[in-house]
């Protein structure tokens, strides 16, 4: 496998790290809640599991 013959700057390897950023989630509003979840995730509202709207379970999963 192929290795550099020098050592880069430390400054090369920032350059290339710059483009990495931090993005916030989408944040939506349920219709039939009212609550606001972040999108494509499964939410708690009132001990009911929903998800896109509709009840998936009726008992919410504990948090470990």
């Amino acid at each position: 496998m192929p290795n550099p013959k020098r050592r880069h700057s430390q400054q090369r390897g920032a350059k290339r790290r710059t483009h990495y950023k931090a993005t916030a989630s989408t944040i939506s509003v349920d219709k039939t809640t009212g609550e606001s979840h972040e999108r494509h995730r499964a939410h708690v509202s009132e001990g009911k599991l929903y998800y896109k709207g509709k009840v998936v379970s009726e008992k919410a999963p504990l948090k470990a």
